[in-house]
């Protein structure tokens, strides 16, 4: 597949050339004309954010990660910084105090390294809204398995590497169902019961209810 470059801010970015053809399957279609009007409306609140972010801690407000996409294939992952600049290089000193079962993540309620706007935009899943640009771009899609960070896909049984068969999402079932209150072989469970019945209008109800589980904010770390 060839690829158009496109260079926003000198950081170099690949746009798929299936996003400006006519067959696109209706879920990448939805995810385009979702994501792009979502960037547009949200406008104000994502400028509200920026401007919280600058003046709560020094840094800068984006915060790209390494993540593990389709196919194991890696791309960067776009988020609000939540955490300060430090976080992690404190990470390591923190991990005895894992609270997620399983030993593949690392969550923690009380996190020292997160900032104060930073617990508020966690809590409501604000600092995840800039992903709707890679959902845009093609790097994720709307409904899917939460993309893993290398670090614990190096820990993945073959089992658990089945989740990386799809793009991954901004919201998937367990982020439905209780987040990070859910134990890691359980998520594993719950993306892989994803992937065996996925389908456009399961995509639309786990997106309706993404809504009401934001609110309730239940599971947020």
């Amino acid at each position: 597949m060839q690829t158009v470059n496109l260079v926003i801010d000198s950081r170099p970015w690949i746009i798929a050339d299936d996003m400006f053809v006519s067959n696109l399957t209706p879920k990448r279609l939805f995810d385009i004309v979702v994501s792009a009007t979502a960037l547009v409306l949200l406008s104000p609140l994502l400028l509200m954010v920026i401007w919280l972010i600058s003046l709560d801690s020094k840094g800068p407000i984006f915060f790209f990660q390494t993540r593990v996409g389709k196919n194991s294939k890696k791309f960067q992952m776009w988020k609000f910084r939540s955490m300060y600049i430090d976080a992690e290089a404190r990470k390591a000193a923190l991990m005895k105090e894992n609270e997620m079962k399983g030993g593949v993540l690392f969550k923690m309620k009380n996190d020292p390294r997160i900032t104060q706007v930073g617990r508020f935009i966690r809590k409501f899943s604000i600092d995840e809204l800039p992903q709707l640009w890679n959902v845009f771009i093609g790097d994720m899609s709307l409904v899917g398995p939460r993309p893993p960070v290398p670090s614990e896909v190096a820990q993945y049984t073959p089992y658990q590497r089945l989740r990386l068969k799809v793009t991954p999402g901004i919201t998937c079932i367990w982020q439905v169902s209780g987040r990070s209150e859910i134990p890691f072989p359980k998520q594993v469970e719950m993306d892989l019961e994803y992937i065996n019945n996925q389908s456009f209008w399961n995509d639309m109800v786990l997106l309706l209810q993404t809504v009401p589980a934001v609110l309730r904010a239940k599971g947020a770390y």
